[in-house]
């Protein structure tokens, strides 16, 4: 099972979800997206929550209002987190995540330390989490068969621009020949003017 929350601070909402436990965290490690961003308590035991971004939005894009979402969410969802003030919420993209068979369920380290962020939290704001809650909503999402969806549909798209700019330059290219092959035609139309009007006699003399 997921819980997904709506975060209204921006328009359209942003989408952040996580999941009921260690295992349900193990499926979306596994199948996570490359527009996932992936949050959590720094040093403490809490909840994965994952922001998905939108096309084309990157993690400097995020609105500092939706990674306050995020991090209230990460803290009211940890147990010792919940519990205390002037804690760090640690955030990086799903493609920075680490999993070795050597690690218990549900537990990653990272690919690149230096692509992990960290936002301090001073304490738990009731107001934001009511609202996050209010949008609360349980889904069973099939982790695979969604990220395969996903791949697919980009598979697609790439193949449709790779279609589109092939058209573009057989356009172009046809464009340049038709300029060339004009550019010819009316080359040699001036030279055969200029033979119409010569009666290949070079003398004036009509004698």
């Amino acid at each position: 099972m997921v819980f997904y929350f709506e975060s209204t601070v921006v328009s359209p909402p942003a989408l952040l979800f996580m999941g009921i436990d260690k295992y349900e965290n193990e499926d979306l490690i596994k199948w996570g997206w490359p527009e996932d961003v992936w949050f959590h308590v720094d040093q403490v035991s809490s909840a994965h929550v994952y922001l998905r971004l939108r096309p084309g939005q990157t993690i400097d894009d995020i609105p500092s209002a939706v990674i306050e979402d995020a991090v209230q969410l990460v803290k009211a969802n940890s147990i010792m987190g919940n519990k205390m003030n002037d804690i760090s919420v640690v955030y990086t993209m799903w493609a920075n995540l680490k999993k070795t068979p050597s690690m218990d369920v549900g537990q990653v380290g990272f690919h690149k330390e230096s692509e992990v962020r960290k936002v301090k939290v001073a304490k738990r704001i009731n107001d934001i989490v009511n609202r996050l809650n209010k949008t609360k909503r349980e889904e069973h999402p099939d982790f695979r068969a969604e990220r395969e969806k996903r791949d697919r549909l980009e598979r697609e798209d790439k193949k449709k621009v790779i279609r589109e700019q092939k058209k573009k330059e057989e356009e172009e290219a046809k464009r340049r020949k038709d300029e060339a092959e004009l550019k010819s035609y009316n080359s040699l139309m001036s030279q055969e003017n200029m033979n119409k009007y010569d009666d290949g006699n070079d003398s004036d003399d009509f004698m």
